[in-house]
């Protein structure tokens, strides 16, 4: 009688830890992310995974993302980063000019305004430049070449 008291313990106490372990609050969250087609889509959607979401669903005509995460592991601000990284520009995270020059030439949409005026205003007029023209005083570094990537 004592073991099967024991036994009962200890299979209700797993069934409860079982439970609470599927309670895990996932956030949603709808970002608008902008892209084209289903290259763009597959791109998004697993730079999003990457960067901890569980569920990520982009939308080609909304242009929103759907995502789920844990808040414990990652942030919207992760998610959108790792989707700058993949070039393509998010509600508050703008991808590097040179990540968004490397998309396919159909995943190459018009972009906002922001990034294009940030991508202007490089220290040298070369498109590989890596200076903001306000830290950049003297362009020697244009002459050198040194503020440019390879």
């Amino acid at each position: 009688m004592k073991t099967l008291s024991i036994f009962t313990v200890v299979l209700f106490s797993l069934f409860t830890l079982h439970t609470n372990a599927q309670k895990t609050a996932l956030t949603k969250e709808t970002i608008k992310v902008w892209g084209n087609c289903g290259m763009c889509k597959t791109t998004i959607e697993k730079a999003a995974k990457k960067a901890g979401a569980a569920v990520a669903n982009w939308s080609e005509e909304t242009h929103e993302l759907q995502v789920s995460y844990a808040a414990a592991k990652t942030t919207s601000k992760k998610i959108q980063q790792s989707i700058a990284n993949a070039g393509y520009d998010t509600q508050d995270v703008t991808a590097d000019n040179g990540a968004y020059k490397k998309l396919h030439g159909c995943c190459q949409y018009d972009r906002k305004a922001a990034a294009t005026d940030v991508q202007a205003a490089n220290c040298c007029s070369d498109d590989k430049c890596t200076k903001a023209a306000d830290t950049c005083k003297e362009k020697a570094c244009c002459k050198e070449k040194t503020c440019c990537k390879s």
